[in-house]
């Protein structure tokens, strides 16, 4: 239980253990006050995955904490706050500056949801920016999944002018569109074509399907210029590149559509399918700067949170929630998150081969090979 636990301590953000106190984890705890003890019990559940009986047990032999397994979950509550601030902490160490030039700011936006056990268990949505080339997270925020702001949306996510985001069709909506634009930022996202509303250059209504038919043959990409309204705004012009898939691409694409449309007892449109035969994507990146090729290129990149989300949920076992209440349910996904920004600070500094395993005392910071 002592093997590398110093070592481990000095990648904690500066300032972890006076944030306990200020952020109410120890109030109220008669013993074991000690925010070292507290945190290296509660990493026992949350980074080795053992219950929460098996974690007391084994503090309790290792001469870490001597509590019962109700009492752990009740310091997990009060622990919430806690938790998200560390993860604060060590988003502001590394910030969110990806290049040397601040103005390039390349970010792929996503989200997951986590649910809790049984019938009547809630789902809670993470929602989670990644940054390119470090990979490293530069944003979350965990929301419930029913009701007002809890949707998929460029407007759950602070963007800054510079940015430029790559996103899926979830994202693929006006509003969110129009949010990052106003703010000086540039977007890709996958066209969701039930929910974007597209006009031509002139104002009119854009037929999206008959542009998509020209596109006969894979490797053949199209370019139209068009522009995304809203009620009330100024439309925000942009571009959309349009590429056919290939004949394979094309079978697994709409083997999907017809299972669902087939369980569900419905028709498939024909609209439906002939859309599943590209990839279409609508862009505000600089026409300058990039042709669309790059800009179909770049969109590949956003698979990379689609792989952090996979090793969240196979390796930091962010998988269903093992807890029974809101709170306790919130400080959990932030202590497993704690617990993955932790390992991507681990690998960050693991920039070389040594046969120690860890960056020495003054060595200067490593920098980023990608």
């Amino acid at each position: 239980m002592n093997e590398d636990w110093p070592l481990l301590m000095s990648f904690f953000p500066a300032g972890w253990d006076e944030l306990a106190a200020s952020c109410g984890a120890l109030k109220g705890l008669r013993k074991d006050k000690s925010p070292e003890q507290l945190l290296r019990t509660l990493l026992i559940h949350l980074g080795c995955g053992h219950s929460l009986r098996e974690t007391v047990v084994r503090a309790r032999e290792a001469e870490i904490a001597d509590l019962s397994d109700v009492a752990l979950l009740k310091r997990l509550r009060k622990s919430k706050a806690w938790l998200y601030a560390m993860c604060v902490a060590l988003f502001r160490e590394r910030g969110v500056v990806l290049s040397s030039e601040a103005r390039f700011q390349v970010r792929l936006l996503d989200a997951t949801t986590v649910k809790e056990p049984g019938k009547t268990g809630s789902l809670w949505r993470i929602h989670y920016s990644v940054s390119l080339p470090s990979l490293s997270c530069d944003y979350f925020k965990l929301t419930e999944t029913q009701g007002v702001g809890t949707g998929e949306s460029l407007t759950q996510f602070p963007i800054q002018a510079g940015d430029y985001i790559r996103a899926d069709r979830g994202y693929s909506t006006a509003r969110g569109i129009y949010h990052a634009s106003a703010r000086n930022a540039f977007v890709t996202v996958r066209v969701n074509t039930r929910s974007l509303p597209l006009q031509d250059r002139q104002g009119r209504p854009f037929d999206l399907l008959n542009a998509v038919r020209t596109v006969k043959k894979a490797g053949i990409r199209r370019v139209c210029k068009v522009r995304v309204s809203i009620q009330g705004r100024a439309p925000v012009p942009g571009r959309l590149c349009v590429i056919r898939k290939t004949e394979q691409a094309i079978t697994l694409a709409q083997a999907p559509i017809r299972r669902q449309a087939s369980q569900k007892g419905r028709t498939t449109k024909p609209e439906t399918l002939e859309y599943a035969q590209y990839v279409i994507l609508f862009t505000t990146f600089p026409e300058r700067q990039f042709s669309p090729t790059e800009v179909l290129e770049w969109y590949r990149l956003r698979w990379q949170v689609a792989s952090v989300f996979k090793r969240f949920k196979s390796i930091a076992q962010l998988g269903h929630l093992p807890k029974h209440d809101d709170e306790s349910a919130k400080a959990w996904l932030y202590g497993k998150l704690l617990v993955a920004l932790l390992v991507e600070k681990l690998i960050a500094h693991a920039c070389d081969i040594s046969p120690w395993g860890y960056r020495l005392a003054g060595r200067q910071a490593p920098q980023c090979v990608a």
